[in-house]
């Protein structure tokens, strides 16, 4: 009975043991560092992998991301230096760069790094007139993150970045801001609109322009084509009057046909629709003509008959 007692026991034993032993194996997760102390002092930082804590003499003491973190902290009465009080709210950036450092250089880190922003951020804005606070706010990140920086080095805290996340003005200076910020839009929306009219404007004067040139251009293109229509007009008859003329010639007419053909051109010009008439001076000639031509009618009718 005892030795099934004694078995039982070692079993419960190593049981015990063994649970001991595997809740002892860690996993530190990737961005993440653990501080671990040994009898209550500082003994390593263990970074991304497994790791073996001894029972009952190794502690994790901390657990720190190495992620870039942000905090918003809330707004924060300021005075400038023309006594103007205004509410200023921040958002820090900052990233653990030394666990142990971050462990053991401050007791609360985040309310440390409040308070330093604070303090600091109505140093600068003390220096400050309220016109150049509303429109300095890159130099203002820059000089509180130079400055949180140096002061969280101590602390294995490295600060990235810094920026005034609202800037709020007094009531009265909000209402003159508005007002401010109404004529202004106004102004650009006069200017906006006056631009648009000159534009407007131009585009209709070189549309007309483009319009008169398009239609000077129609126009010199319609004379030339009459002109080049009535030159090639007056050329073709040229062109008959000298292939009638080499006919003509070809032919070798007597001195009575050329007569007849006077005559034919001459009772044309006296076909009723010339306002002037001028006689040639050898008419009397034209006279015989018309004799002679009468008689070769007559001739050549008697000839018909017989």
């Amino acid at each position: 009975m005892s030795l099934n007692l004694a078995a039982v026991f070692l079993i419960a034993l190593a049981v015990v043991i063994l649970v001991i032993l595997i809740s002892n194996i860690k996993v530190v997760p990737q961005a993440h560092v653990f501080v671990v102390e040994r009898l209550g002092a500082y003994n390593s930082t263990w970074s991304t992998g497994l790791h073996f804590k001894i029972p009952f003499i190794d502690k994790i003491s901390k657990k720190v991301s190495l992620k870039e973190q942000v905090i918003d902290f809330p707004p924060q009465p300021v005075i400038t230096k023309d006594n103007v009080t205004m509410q200023i709210d921040t958002v820090v950036y900052f990233q653990v760069s030394d666990a142990k450092l971050y462990t053991y250089g401050v007791e609360r880190p985040i309310s440390a790094i409040e308070n330093l922003s604070a303090t600091t951020l109505r140093n600068i804005i003390g220096d400050l007139e309220l016109d150049h606070t509303l429109t300095s706010r890159d130099v203002i990140n820059t000089q509180i993150r130079t400055i949180l920086d140096e002061a969280t080095d101590a602390w294995g805290i490295k600060v990235n970045r810094v920026e005034l996340k609202n800037i709020i003005p007094p009531q009265e200076i909000q209402v003159s801001m508005e007002k401010q910020m109404k004529a202004e839009r106004e102004r650009r929306a006069q200017i906006l609109t006056a631009e648009g009219e000159k534009r407007s404007a131009i585009l209709i004067a070189e549309g007309e322009k483009e319009s008169a040139i398009l239609r000077a251009d129609a126009e010199k293109e319609t004379k030339i084509r009459e002109a080049q229509g009535e030159a090639q007009a007056i050329m073709l008859v040229q062109q008959a009057m000298a292939d009638s003329i080499k006919l003509l010639n070809e032919a070798n007419p007597g001195d009575k046909v050329i007569a007849i053909k006077s005559l034919e051109a001459f009772g044309k010009a006296a076909d009723g629709k010339a306002t002037k008439i001028i006689i040639p001076s050898n008419i009397q000639s034209f006279a015989g003509l018309a004799a002679s031509l009468k008689e070769l009618v007559t001739n050549d009718s008697d000839l018909t008959k017989q």
